[in-house]
């Protein structure tokens, strides 16, 4: 793996699997606890997001520019965020997400063409 480009992406997925949980889990299990709970252990879940996102975006930054990598974690957080919401939170799918989706894409598409 030797693409900083592909590293990026790897970690940056991982990273946004820790974050999804650090930000919206505790809305499902900790929903009738004290909101200081659920930020003390977001934020303990976050530290694992925080050490795989620093330096992904550390090595993203040496072969994108700084709008490149931010779109792209943004496809990612999506990419992650959709399965979470219908998986494990059991929340329905909607057409307006796909319209969501492909306004991210289009996104993608301005912020990496030459």
């Amino acid at each position: 793996m030797n693409s900083p480009i592909l590293r990026t992406i790897v970690l940056l997925t991982l990273s946004n699997v820790f974050m999804t949980f650090a930000w919206y889990a505790h809305l499902k299990h900790m929903n009738q606890k004290p909101w200081i709970a659920a930020a003390m252990l977001s934020w303990g879940i976050a530290l694992f997001e925080y050490l795989l996102q620093v330096p992904a975006n550390r090595i993203g930054y040496t072969a994108m520019t700084l709008p490149q990598l931010k779109i792209l974690q943004e496809v990612i957080t999506l990419a992650v965020f959709v399965p979470f919401v219908l998986l494990y939170m059991r929340q329905p799918l909607k057409w307006d997400y796909l319209w969501a989706a492909l306004c991210i894409l289009g996104a993608v598409y301005f912020v990496f063409r030459k």
